[in-house]
């Protein structure tokens, strides 16, 4: 193996589709997040992952289904996915009162961000360039 190769780094949690799987999937993406050298981007991650979980918990998992968060670092790149098998694409829109923020956040955090095509359902992503 060539020193100057990263191997390529993947995690991934099934999420029951119970309030309390938000703050388990923050517990496992800390884990990975400190462990792959992003710590620096922490709390930027933890936002993020925690707004996309939350989402798919509240609109895209049908009754009795639950969802999949998979993380890849890749280099200087990290990636959170978030699979669920709800219909709908999810986008930033302008917040009502508490409602509406999450995407807002995401998408001013993360470095990129988007929704991408799955079956059933989608998959809403996001990717964090490490810093420091």
């Amino acid at each position: 193996m060539n020193e100057m190769t990263q191997p390529l780094l993947f995690r991934e949690r099934f999420c029951r589709r119970e309030r309390r799987s938000v703050p388990l999937v923050r517990e496992f993406v800390r884990e990975a997040v400190a462990e792959w050298g992003f710590g620096a981007r922490m709390d930027d991650v933890l936002l993020c992952v925690s707004e996309l979980a939350t989402n798919a918990l509240l609109h895209g998992v049908p009754p009795g289904r639950g969802y999949a968060v998979h993380l890849r670092g890749d280099g200087d790149v990290l990636s959170v996915q978030v699979h669920d098998s709800g219909d709908g694409v999810p986008a930033v829109r302008v917040p009502e009162g508490e409602d509406g923020r999450g995407l807002l956040l995401v998408e001013a955090l993360a470095d990129r961000w988007g929704v991408g095509e799955r079956s059933p359902g989608k998959i809403v992503w996001c990717e964090f360039t490490r810093k420091g």
